[in-house]
């Protein structure tokens, strides 16, 4: 892992809950007070990018969930949007 002051200024950003974990411009990042570390280790960030998509996932189904209780219209599960 590489030791940087602060994360790159560009691109998209993105925690990983309330971890120290941060997406940005595809690479992901262990965010501290005192600096960042860029992870590098594919087992590692593999398991990161699979928790982001579980997340998201999640997510999308809270929405959905959401939106059927206030009683507007939903996509089926696995359709279009």
């Amino acid at each position: 892992m590489s030791l940087h002051n602060r994360l790159p200024p560009l691109g998209h950003a993105g925690r990983l809950a309330d971890s120290p974990a941060v997406q940005r411009d595809g690479r992901w990042w262990l965010v501290a007070g005192s600096g960042s570390i860029t992870a590098t280790n594919s087992t590692f960030t593999g398991e990161l990018d699979r928790l982001a998509m579980l997340m998201a996932a999640a997510d999308r189904a809270v929405a959905d969930l959401r939106i059927r209780q206030s009683g507007h219209s939903a996509p089926e599960p696995g359709g279009r949007r």
